[in-house]
Parts: structure tokens; sequence; C-alpha cells
């Protein structure tokens, strides 16, 4: 039986591709969705990708996926330095949860370099770019496996 795991994408992401490519590379957010998909696939993961920019959206799934899903990987994007309620939702879920960053914000602007969820994740991966996702997906099964 395959693990169920959710990617859960905050504000802007969807612009990938598009917005400071220093920052965040080239990729689309279609493609970074289609090498997700594919690797959990290879993986054999159940994998749900999704991307809000409304922040009780983000809660909403939050929420949903605690009796659906098995692990998460969440970039929450710039809710990540802002949202409690992101923040409350995500300790509510008491599964593994790896949180996730193109850039590395410990590198960027100050008001960046605080995370309000980094306490509540099970493991971090940051400024790894696009791969880091992939990164994600494989840690992810490994915990699940208890491998790690």
């Amino acid at each position: 039986m395959s693990n169920k795991i959710i990617i859960i994408n905050g504000p802007n992401l969807n612009l990938l591709g598009e917005r400071e490519q220093s920052q965040y590379g080239s990729i689309t957010f279609d493609k970074l969705k289609k090498n997700c998909l594919s690797k959990a696939k290879e993986l054999d993961i159940d994998l749900e990708f999704i991307q809000s920019n409304i922040e009780g959206e983000i809660v909403d799934h939050i929420q949903e996926a605690r009796n659906k899903f098995d692990g998460m990987i969440i970039n929450a994007a710039g809710f990540t330095h802002t949202s409690v309620a992101i923040r409350d939702a995500l300790s509510l879920f008491k599964k593994p949860i790896i949180e996730i960053h193109i850039s590395n914000i410990y590198k960027r602007e100050k008001f960046r370099q605080k995370s309000l969820i980094s306490d509540i994740a099970t493991g971090g991966i940051f400024g790894l770019g696009d791969n880091g996702y992939i990164l994600a997906i494989i840690s992810m099964q490994k915990i699940l496996k208890n491998e790690n």
C-alpha cells in the first residue's frame, strides 16, 4: 500500500518561472508539479500537489489533510514569516511535516529569516532550488518507512 502525502504551496508560487529567477530559478509551477508527481509515482507515493494564494484556504487544506494523508510537505512562501493560523493548523497535523523553500530564507532579507513553522516541522530543506522538492519527497518516503 502506498503512502499518501500532500505538498502545499503558498502565495505567488503559481508564478514560478516568471518572478525573481535569481531567487527561484526558471522552472514553471506546472513543470515543478509534473516533476514531483513523476518522482512520487516512481516511489509508489500517492501525491496531491496544491497551491493557494489565500491563507484561509491553506489552513483548510492542512486541516483536511489530517485524516487523508500520512505526511505533508509545505512551502508556505510569504506566510512562513507571518501566519500564526498556518502554524496552529500544522501543529494539529501530528504526522511528519517537511518545510521547504526554494531559496535559502536565512540568506535573504531579515524579515524572511524567521520561520513561524520550522519548530513545528519534522525537518526542513532550504535553498536547494526546485530539487529541494524531490529531496523532500524522498525524505518523506524514508520517514514514513522509518528509514531515517
